[in-house]
């Protein structure tokens, strides 16, 4: 098996990409989801970290679409920011109320046994690995770049998770975590075939190899699943730089004393700083919530953060 070091030059197999952040950037908004009158409450943050010069990680969302997207790049002379962008970038479009073209944009396969948005997100995320694996061959400079991804699209009650590479959803509900995504690196790949535990993997040098990105191929497939929201849900997408050295009960138990989600995404990268994470790190939370008085009555102002 082939893969990909992140922040290292590479063999051909698997790529990573995202953009600059000089310092760290965050936004938040508030939307109203209309099929079951619930909530959005959503905080972003990307941070360059401790150790890197430039930040690879990126974010967006547009809740008017209720798009939520985290990427994580690779490569060399800043093509690792360029990809992650493209990757945001494309799949916001791809939702944006404004497009006219809608599931036209895209050839590709069509996955049984999970719903059409989730299909809708696989197609998305096709576009972004195309438009990312058609830069890198047209520059010469960029070749090699490619960027993780993990996208969530929310439908009233329900949302639609899609995931390459090695950042993470995780679902907070009732004072437990869950992770929704699995990581396609080679680490984890060994601990699924038993070939070593996940006390080794998290001891490993080799966290950073992945085995699946966008940009790696010409046709690229995303893990997809369906789930149902709940009021009082949290769902956080992250890039490995949080994960890596933070745990998953450590990030729990932030979560659990920290309301605010803009307080929590930063004390979440604090907190991954503190840990020892050498990698940018971006964090953006989604919780639901049942709807005020003034929310019934008025609604609530969607927004949107376009890639930073």
């Amino acid at each position: 098996m082939s893969g990909v070091r992140k922040g290292c030059p590479f063999f051909r197999p698997t790529v990573l990409a995202s953009p600059l952040v000089a310092s760290a950037a965050k936004a938040s908004h508030i939307c109203r989801l209309d099929a079951m009158t619930l909530v959005l409450q959503v905080a972003g943050k990307t941070d360059v970290g401790v150790v890197r010069t430039n930040n690879e990680d990126n974010l967006g969302y547009d809740t008017r679409a209720g798009i939520f997207v985290v990427c994580d790049g690779m490569g060399g002379q800043a093509a690792g920011e360029r990809a992650s962008k493209i990757a945001v970038d494309t799949v916001l479009a791809y939702f944006s109320p404004a497009s006219q073209e809608g599931d036209n944009r895209v050839v590709g396969a069509t996955f049984d046994g999970v719903s059409e948005r989730a299909n809708a997100l696989a197609r998305a995320i096709q576009l972004a690995n195309q438009a990312i694996f058609e830069e890198a061959a047209l520059n010469p400079a960029q070749a090699g770049m490619g960027s993780t991804i993990v996208a969530v699209l929310v439908e009233g009650n329900l949302c639609s998770i899609a995931n390459v590479g090695d950042s993470r959803v995780y679902l907070v509900r009732g004072g437990t975590i869950q992770q929704l995504t699995s990581d396609h690196s080679l680490l984890m790949e060994q601990v699924r075939r038993g070939l070593m535990t996940a006390e080794e993997a998290e001891q490993s040098v080799l966290q950073n190899v992945i085995v699946r990105a966008l940009g790696s191929e010409e046709i690229i497939e995303s893990d997809l699943a369906d789930h149902e929201l709940l009021p009082g849900d949290i769902l956080l997408l992250c890039s490995d730089g949080l994960t890596r050295r933070l745990k998953d009960q450590s990030i729990l138990d932030l979560l659990g004393r920290t309301p605010d989600l803009n307080q929590a995404c930063d004390q979440l990268i604090e907190a991954a700083k503190a840990a020892g994470s050498d990698d940018n790190i971006t964090s953006l939370l989604v919780q639901v919530v049942s709807p005020s008085w003034r929310d019934r009555l008025f609604g609530s102002k969607r927004q949107w953060q376009n890639s930073i």
